[in-house]
């Protein structure tokens, strides 16, 4: 097994596998390491149809599998294992992987994504694929005329509350707090919408459904003496109180904004670490598609190369 690569690829979701289609037609010979998830969020999700070339949908473990399968056959070498530490202070640059073996590399490309925030119920891992979703953009098709929840009270939960009032016939926001933390504009678009019903001062204790999510155990003004605990009938659970970037890792090296996500020299995919490239989720906390992914993947392989190129590495 190669210890020493020219091009290593960090991350195995759609930008990290079209970093690799890209960089092994550029002949960097990459290695791409899958980590904790092989295949990324999307590997969560039942039905994608929004990517383009699937006029039908596709599972999305089936489209990482095809993504995969594509790396390898332009001879990227895919490896199980996970980045557990990385030093970027000299070169070749070295990552870690499993807390044991040592990768240098002449280039580093990062695509270690974003994970979802949960509220950490049971029934949130009970029902994923079947009513549970955190991602209103690829899943509040499935939705078209039915009721939904949404929790949050941020930017973030009015954006998918308000797209999904497009799709739904009802949206519930369910808001742990008496106010909303949006800004005014986002408030002003969810309470002048008639589909959305605002629910302050609600936690979200619960889901039940016999073949998915029919509806949400829900508590008003939770330890207060005037609690009170009651059902509403929904078909979807969508979580909106925001993502984390898998970043902690690159933490002393690579320049981060306030809430983690990697700072990129845009429009490329630069960092401020010569020689390192951030691709995908971890580096966009605005789109966070599929399809865009992907695009900042090929983006990310194609700087690398011309990187190397001018190194003469």
């Amino acid at each position: 097994m190669r210890n020493k690569v020219r091009c290593l690829i960090i991350g195995s979701g759609p930008a990290g596998y079209t970093a690799a289609i890209y960089a092994s037609r550029a002949n960097l010979e990459p290695v791409l390491y899958e980590g904790m998830e092989p295949g990324g969020q999307l590997t969560t999700t039942t039905e994608v149809e929004n990517f383009p070339g699937y006029p039908d949908g596709i599972t999305g473990p089936e489209l990482m599998e095809d993504m995969k399968k594509q790396a390898e056959r332009f001879g990227t070498e895919v490896r199980s294992g996970r980045a557990t530490a990385v030093d970027f202070s000299a070169r070749p640059l070295k990552v870690t992987i499993d807390n044991e073996q040592v990768i240098e590399a002449d280039a580093v490309i990062i695509s270690t994504g974003a994970t979802a925030k949960y509220l950490g119920l049971p029934d949130e891992t009970k029902y994923a694929g079947q009513g549970v979703s955190a991602c209103a953009t690829c899943d509040g098709f499935f939705y078209r005329r039915k009721k939904v929840a949404v929790v949050g009270g941020g930017d973030t939960a009015c954006e998918e509350a308000s797209y999904l009032s497009g799709l739904a016939d009802k949206v519930y926001l369910i808001v742990r707090k008496p106010y909303l933390r949006a800004s005014q504009i986002m408030q002003d678009r969810v309470m002048n919408n008639s589909k959305i019903e605002i629910l302050y001062e609600h936690n979200a204790v619960g889901l039940f459904g016999e073949k998915g999510v029919e509806g949400v155990h829900l508590v008003k003004r939770m330890g207060e003496p005037d609690e009170e605990r009651y059902d509403i009938a929904v078909d979807g659970f969508f979580l909106a109180i925001g993502h984390k970037p898998n970043t902690d890792i690159f933490r002393d090296y690579v320049d981060l904004n306030e809430v983690g996500y990697i700072k990129t020299d845009s429009p490329y995919t630069k960092t401020n670490v010569e020689g390192v490239f951030a691709c995908g989720d971890v580096a966009d906390s605005i789109y966070r598609q599929a399809v865009t992914a992907a695009g900042t993947g090929c983006r990310a392989a194609m700087d690398a190369e011309r990187y190397l190129s001018e190194k003469g590495l």
